[in-house]
């Protein structure tokens, strides 16, 4: 694997959770206009030095890794928000190849080039340049997405843990409605199975 800068990989994240915003826009005709295209213009010999610090730290390939990972996370919340029917798996089929279709991860790492210019000077960039050339900044980069990895998944854990607590606590002051509470996400049809069991049973406390 190549080694990802930490700030590629906190971009293309939120790059990401705007996309699956707009998505949903897109899926009900709402379109948005896209980040960075602001016409900015950037200074040739800087954006050379910008292109080579995205390229030594695997930009490029950071942003069609996101935007696999971006895909299958869009494809999960279209399922649970359109009619689970053989017609609402075609939507989703279609636009996941519509999407794919039309990311261009040059484009993407266009965006990520305008940004960098916008909060590092020239000489920043730089010295950027010069730390991922170094063994430590290889390192450091290559250490990176294993360390976000491990923290999400620490984070993801002790969240986990917590909100099991707090519903095991609540089951005792609300066993009506606790009894039924459910952590994940349920899909659509899950939610209709659930309304009509809740309405054929007696209320509860």
């Amino acid at each position: 694997m190549k080694p990802v800068l930490a700030l590629v990989i906190i971009y293309v994240a939120m790059f990401f959770l705007a996309i699956q915003g707009a998505s949903q826009n897109s899926a009900h005709g709402t379109p948005q206009a896209g980040a960075g295209q602001t016409g900015h213009s950037i200074d040739p010999a800087k954006e050379a030095d910008i292109r080579a610090l995205m390229e030594l730290v695997g930009a490029r390939d950071a942003m069609q890794d996101f935007a696999a990972h971006g895909a299958d996370q869009m494809r999960e919340n279209l399922l649970a928000s359109v009619p689970a029917s053989d017609r609402g798996q075609q939507f989703v089929n279609a636009f996941i190849e519509g999407y794919k279709a039309k990311f261009n991860p040059d484009d993407a790492t266009a965006q990520l080039v305008t940004i960098y210019d916008q909060h590092f000077t020239q000489d920043e960039i730089k010295g950027l340049l010069q730390f991922y050339g170094s063994p430590l900044g290889q390192k450091f980069a290559a250490e990176m997405p294993k360390i976000n990895a491990e923290m999400q998944a620490a984070n993801r854990a002790f969240s986990t843990r917590i909100a099991k607590d707090v519903l095991q606590d609540l089951r005792k002051q609300y066993p009506g409605v606790a009894a039924h509470a459910r952590l994940a996400k349920p899909r659509h049809g899950q939610v209709e199975q659930a309304q009509q069991q809740a309405q054929t049973q007696p209320t509860q406390p």
